[in-house]
């Protein structure tokens, strides 16, 4: 589970003005801090299967914010996927 204070500093971190709270990619980088967590969970408990499909569903989510985020500006996709490491 994502704290208060991490979700904060990823906001903080991949803003794009100084309100900004809500863009695809501050959503895009805390569906990624949340899948890294849920997959160190994973690693320790490999039979969490409910678990595990909360993790696939946040990962097409994700999938689906980098697909529109790339058809709206591939610049803004390219910093993004960098940024966090992405792989695609």
């Amino acid at each position: 589970m994502i704290t208060k204070e991490q979700k904060s500093a990823v906001i903080d971190a991949n803003r794009t003005h100084e309100k900004d709270t809500g863009s695809p990619e501050v959503q895009i980088a805390i569906l990624t801090e949340r899948i890294a967590q849920l997959t160190e969970h994973l690693k320790v408990h490999p039979k969490d299967n409910h678990s595990r499909l909360g993790m696939y569903k946040m990962i097409g989510k994700r999938r689906s914010l980098l697909d529109y985020l790339m058809k709206k500006d591939i610049e803004r996709y390219r910093a993004i996927i960098a940024k966090l490491g992405i792989r695609k």
